[in-house]
């Protein structure tokens, strides 16, 4: 157990981390991650306040779907990043990161006009993750809907309790996310292990939650993403509904978009042994600096060390650099993420 985002977390279980990673690879991994947020936006004019104020384009899906997008604050920095649940034109669900959930509730709550609530069911409800191939085969076993296409969700019922399957993750594997109300929480979980159990389904921890979207190339807030580090400079733009009228930070972000960011995310492929860590110095076969880690980790499925870096806009794909792992320079090469072959269709 570990301190993650203000709650005690799992680290790893009995299995350990690299049995854990290689479960949700193969087959099929089940994560707590009731620590994230969970949040409604209700009332008329729902879907309009959140689409002038989240990054990406709500308009570009429909009632039933889902969307990976940003708030960011006035300079253009991620205060968080979010996957958003279009319900209607008067209810947009959304869940935020767990060290961010009030920040970014608050902040709503300061902008949203009269007759919009923000409902903050951060400690009412709990999300079950289920992720890996067999996913699919865990949840119709408990008679869960399991066919909505990725990025979709749908309501159920289960022994009485509502939940919302969502066809989403942080693994790069087919999977699920279920939200559901604490008190249905511990009997779901147990039945999706014993649903999982022919399967080789594994409980899992954060260890294995880092290494499985590390390899994906996945951003991960306060690191990847920050206050400080903009969309344009973690090639997150993507999620970015620039043709919108409006967007918190819309300002900032289109003239930096316009001028080029002074540094730009890359990934690093480790051609040596050693394992690359956050927050360290990245520089030229001649000694030059040219960046920083934010993220890095043994990769189990290529059994090599892997990073996520910002970079000068100078360094280019393909690139030969180092990186300083405590003193001893660490030979990578530039690459693109993800650095595995996977799907989450």
């Amino acid at each position: 157990m570990g301190p993650f985002g203000g709650w005690d977390m799992p680290i790893e279980y009995t299995a350990g981390t690299v049995a854990e990673h290689t479960a949700v690879r193969t087959a099929v991994g089940i994560f707590d991650v009731s620590h994230m947020g969970k949040v409604r936006i209700l009332g008329a004019g729902a879907h309009a306040f959140a689409n002038s104020v989240f990054t990406n384009d709500l308009d570009r899906i429909k009632p039933g779907q889902a969307q990976y997008s940003m708030l960011c604050n006035e300079a253009g920095g991620v205060i968080d990043d979010l996957i958003v649940y279009l319900v209607s034109d008067e209810e947009v669900r959304f869940i935020p990161n767990a060290g961010n959930a009030s920040t970014v509730v608050a902040h709503l709550e300061k902008v949203a006009p009269l007759g919009i609530v923000i409902e903050n069911n951060h400690l009412s409800q709990g999300i079950i993750a289920v992720q890996g191939p067999d996913a699919s085969k865990v949840l119709s076993a408990l008679g869960l809907p399991t066919d909505h296409d990725y990025m979709a969700f749908a309501d159920a019922k289960w022994k009485d309790f509502a939940v919302s399957i969502c066809r989403t993750g942080y693994t790069g594997e087919p999977g699920y996310e279920l939200v559901i109300e604490n008190a249905g929480l511990v009997a779901i979980w147990t039945a999706l292990l014993a649903a999982g159990a022919n399967l080789g389904i594994l409980p899992c921890g954060l260890g294995a939650r880092d290494t499985l979207r590390t390899e994906m190339g996945y951003v991960l807030h306060g690191q990847d993403i920050s206050p400080e580090i903009s969309p344009v400079q973690a090639k997150t733009g993507w999620a970015v509904g620039w043709n919108k009228p409006e967007f918190s930070g819309k300002d900032a972000l289109t003239a930096e978009k316009a001028a080029g960011a002074k540094r730009v995310a890359w990934g690093l492929l480790a051609t040596g042994r050693g394992i690359p860590r956050s927050h360290m110095q990245v520089k030229t076969i001649s000694g030059d600096l040219v960046g920083e880690t934010t993220s890095g980790t043994f990769s189990p499925t290529l059994q090599k060390g892997i990073a996520l870096a910002l970079l000068s806009p100078d360094v280019a794909l393909g690139d030969t650099l180092v990186i300083d792992v405590r003193g001893r320079d660490l030979e990578v090469v530039v690459t693109k993420p993800p650095f595995v072959n996977s799907t989450t269709k």
